[in-house]
């Protein structure tokens, strides 16, 4: 049952469907009646809210029995919660480890919309490194990590993602328009990696790569990240190799 105290204007139709998708927590499917009887709403009230919870791909109705399961949706939603929790711990490890082999800062972080959230980092021992960025939020289009994780969606969902056609600048040389972004993750695709000079801070460059899930989808991704006056002197297929290694090592920890 919900923790915090019930809010002072509770809109019903939210309250409802909350209700059911918490109804599987006890139950593998629900039926249409027994919807309707713990909500205390008529059939048709019921039935509404369960077609638009299909809609969003939230429950699934059974075309046998017309019952009604969880859906892709929730069932999404649950293990992306579970591998935020656990993704930080499992590729601890693996970003130390890489951070030895190529004596730069090592990231990873996770997509969330359109923004690259940066959950955990292992600095550079130069005294001329890339500070760790661990809590901080950036354009996705701005940072190596955010564009391998891109490259990755589909295209209908890069286009929900980004209906405008400019994107935000951090600096002078950030992709602002979504042409280029789409072209840029069209070499992503291409290479396996991507790369990022100068776009989300001046002086700073990155290569990086996705963690993929057995579907395909991105659920993380690792990079280098060195000033841009050393980067030359590791070349982006150097780096890339050490990176996707790291990155199918926490892919396949996570599936464990």
């Amino acid at each position: 049952m919900p923790s915090a105290p019930r809010p002072q204007y509770p809109i019903e139709s939210v309250d409802n469907a909350l209700r059911l998708l918490l109804m599987f927590r006890d139950r593998s499917e629900i039926r249409l009646s027994e919807a309707g009887e713990a909500l205390g709403v008529a059939h048709s009230t019921a039935h509404r809210l369960l077609a638009m919870l299909a809609y969003y791909q939230f429950v699934r109705q059974d075309p046998a029995s017309r019952a009604y399961r969880a859906g892709p949706a929730l069932i999404e939603v649950g293990l992306s919660v579970v591998r935020a929790m656990d993704i930080r711990a499992v590729a601890r490890p693996f970003l130390e480890s890489l951070a030895r082999t190529v004596g730069e800062t090592v990231h990873l972080a996770v997509l969330e919309g359109t923004s690259a959230r940066f959950l955990d980092a292992v600095e550079s021992e130069r005294a001329l490194r890339v500070a760790a960025r661990t809590g901080r939020v950036l354009p996705a289009h701005a940072t190596s990590v955010g564009k391998a994780m891109l490259a990755a969606l589909p295209g209908e969902e890069l286009d929900r993602l980004y209906p405008g056609q400019t994107l935000p600048a951090q600096t002078a040389r950030t992709i602002t328009t979504k042409p280029v972004l789409l072209a840029e993750l069209k070499k992503v695709r291409k290479h396996g990696y991507a790369s990022n000079a100068g776009e989300s801070e001046d002086g700073v460059s990155s290569i990086g790569v996705a963690v993929l899930d057995t579907n395909g989808r991105p659920v993380a991704a690792v990079s280098v990240a060195a000033p841009v006056s050393r980067m030359p002197a590791m070349t982006a297929r150097q780096m890339a190799g050490p990176l996707t290694a790291v990155a199918r090592q926490i892919a396949n920890q996570m599936i464990k």
